[in-house]
């Protein structure tokens, strides 16, 4: 075979399998199966709870695994370290560890630190306790050294309170802080920390304050007294922080050339960091301090294990024993530049702003409102007042979710909003809601309100036209049958007999055609024991329906409720859906739910919501289902509710 015949086959069956594959998408997939209700479905899926599985119980079990399994869950650096591999992983740790160890220095994140134990320290060692009474100057030998002794007491209360909710693994509650509500904190707490820092940059003396509003009140005497700012103090912190800027941009030029970071910020204040290091980095911790910069530098510069950790530990542990001294009469303006210059990262955060108003304005308002109560209040009560604001637009969004009547997409099993969708098509005579949340103690009333709105129909008033009607019907028929009965009697009394007729209506009675009727009295008893039990609705269903009544009747039979967003049900969420079927079946409309999940069919079980009156096969695999068995079974008329569960 010649190779251009070759080709040109390999190019037809190529042109074959392309069409073969676009035809095959194009085909329509076929799905038969049969209508399924809840009971149906866990008989077919042959459903079983799961037995929970008690905690406690492993908990208080003791064995040599488990006891194996605790320490290397605490002391995970036992699992790896025997297993290090020095040749493949050494030189990139040393190097990871080297690069961390530079960038170690007084950032941003650990300045925030600094200002949290500051307000703490000033607050109970304040300056008014060490004065001195001769000249009423500040004694500040004694004043730092109280203020070192309540620092350190904090450092180990705070260990302790750490260690013992990691031990309860309280770690969870950080999922409740969003995104957009750490990067308000860390920017206001930034804007803090530069604040702080103005008085060190431009030489003043200003007073020592705590609490709510310091910041604003240490921002209005900062710029009350710049004109008393010293020229010398200004122009070192200048000079400073244009280097360390310089620095800053040639390690991000050359960043791809240079082995390791060049060091522009060799300075104190490390103790306490180099020695977290120094222990996180034998339980599995990246170098601490908040900053994951310092994390992405480790892993783009080899770091493999926390060996890295250690090596930078121990680096920065070897500059403050050995240099420290060095250090120790550095202006505080360039320690105040260099932590200005650090605050770069977290002030771009204010970018967020922008990228918010697009994205999610509800974000912007979780990041707005972190902010500005970080600004006034401080960092801790600023803290909490965002996670409680956090939380209440939580339950707020869930109060006020998108509800829908939803409408079939032609062709298809799928149902969707008909305002979003123009092809989507209400089903002639049932009606589709979904709500977009679960239903639950908050929204349970405006879900149902929100129902009887979206049919179309006030359904309460209906209501009560009926039973005002039925009411109105009983007293009538009463009175009816007590002259019926003087009437009896009188003609007893003159020998005389009146019959009624047992097929004598409502209607009948009421136009007064009694006088006409010659049966035999065949059922007077049982027309009595009607009106005497006043269930005439039962005896005369006729006589009850909306149409009989001459009241406007629903364009609709059945209600479908879509629960597929239902996450879980509580006594309000059972209590509400009750009064659903009670209320709809009053105006001759039966229910069915649809697309519950598993826990939640159980938790309605629990709650004994499924009886006589509503049982599982009122609940549908998918609307689908719900909507075609509506279909099939159209409710004609007022029915008694153990009548309508034989489905």
């Amino acid at each position: 075979m010649e190779p251009s015949e070759a080709s040109g086959q390999r190019d037809t069956q190529a042109l074959l399998s392309t069409t073969q594959e676009m035809e095959l998408r194009r085909r329509d997939y076929h799905v038969e199966r049969p209508l399924l209700n809840q009971k149906q479905l866990e008989e077919l899926g042959r459903w079983s709870s799961v037995t929970g599985t008690h905690q406690w119980r492993t908990w208080l079990q003791c064995s040599h695994a488990r006891a194996r399994a605790l320490l290397l869950q605490y002391l995970p650096v036992l699992a790896w370290l025997p297993r290090y591999p020095v040749r493949d992983w050494l030189l990139g740790d040393l190097l990871s560890g080297l690069s961390v160890a530079i960038m170690q220095l007084p950032q941003g994140t650990f300045a925030v630190m600094s200002v949290m134990v500051g307000s703490v320290t000033e607050s109970l060692a304040p300056d008014e306790d060490f004065l001195q009474d001769l000249n009423s100057t500040v004694n500040e030998t004694a004043r730092d050294a109280a203020r070192v002794q309540l620092a350190s007491a904090l450092s180990v209360l705070v260990g302790l309170f750490q260690v013992g909710l990691g031990l309860v693994h309280f770690g969870f509650v950080v999922t409740y802080l969003s995104e957009p509500l750490v990067h308000g904190y860390t920017t206001a707490a930034s804007v803090q920390v530069f604040i702080s820092q103005l008085k060190y940059v431009f030489g003043l003396q200003l007073s020592s304050r705590s609490g709510p509003l310091s910041i604003i009140y240490t921002l209005l005497e900062v710029c009350w007294k710049l004109p008393q700012s010293v020229v010398g103090t200004m122009v070192t912190a200048l000079v400073a922080g244009v280097v360390l800027v310089v620095v800053k941009l040639l390690n991000d030029k050359l960043q791809q050339h240079l082995p390791l970071p060049i060091p522009g910020e060799l300075l104190t204040e490390l103790v306490a960091l180099g020695l977290s290091n120094l222990i996180g980095g034998v339980f599995q911790c990246f170098p601490v301090s908040c900053s994951m910069s310092r994390s992405l530098v480790q892993e783009s510069t080899g770091g493999n294990t926390q060996v890295a950790g250690a090596v930078s530990s121990l680096f920065i542990l070897i500059i403050i024993v050995k240099l420290g001294e060095l250090f120790q009469d550095l202006p505080k303006a360039v320690l105040a530049a260099a932590i200005i210059v650090n605050l770069k990262g977290m002030l771009m955060q204010f970018t967020d702003i922008c990228s918010l108003w697009k994205a999610n304005r509800m974000d912007l308002l979780i990041w707005l409102v972190t902010f500005v109560a970080t600004i006034l209040l401080n960092l801790d009560l600023g803290l909490a007042a965002a996670v409680a604001f956090s939380l209440l637009l939580v339950v707020f969004r869930t109060q006020l979710p998108h509800y829908s009547i939803l409408g079939q997409v032609p062709d298809t099993d799928i149902y969707r909003d008909v305002a979003e969708y123009s092809e989507a098509r209400e089903v002639p005579g049932v009606k589709v809601f979904r709500s977009s949340a679960t239903v639950y103690f908050a929204n349970a009333e405006l879900y149902s309100d929100t129902l009887k709105q979206k049919c179309g129909i006030d359904v309460d008033r209906l209501i009560s036209r009926k039973k005002k009607l039925l009411k109105k019907k009983e007293l009538k028929l009463k009175r009816l049958l007590k002259e019926e009965k003087l009437q009896r009697q009188a003609a007893a009394s003159k020998g005389t007999s009146v019959s009624i007729n047992a097929n004598t209506s409502i209607r009948d009675i009421e136009s007064n055609n009694m006088e006409g009727s010659k049966a035999k009295v065949s059922a007077g008893k049982e027309l009595e024991d009607t009106a005497a039990s006043g269930q005439e609705d039962a005896k005369a269903p006729d006589g009850s329906t909306l149409k009989a009544l001459g009241l406007p009747q629903p364009d609709f039979h059945s209600l479908v409720l879509d629960l597929g967003a239902l996450s879980f049900v509580d006594t309000v969420c059972l209590k509400s859906l009750k009064n659903i079927f009670r209320d709809f079946r009053e105006i001759e409309v039966e229910v069915y739910m649809a697309a519950c999940h598993t826990p939640v069919v159980t938790q309605l079980e629990a709650g004994h919501f499924f009886d006589a009156s509503i049982t599982k096969q009122h609940l549908f695999a998918s609307v689908h289902d719900a909507v075609v068995f509506a279909l099939q079974h159209p409710r004609s008329g007022p029915v008694s509710p153990v009548s309508v569960t034989q489905l």
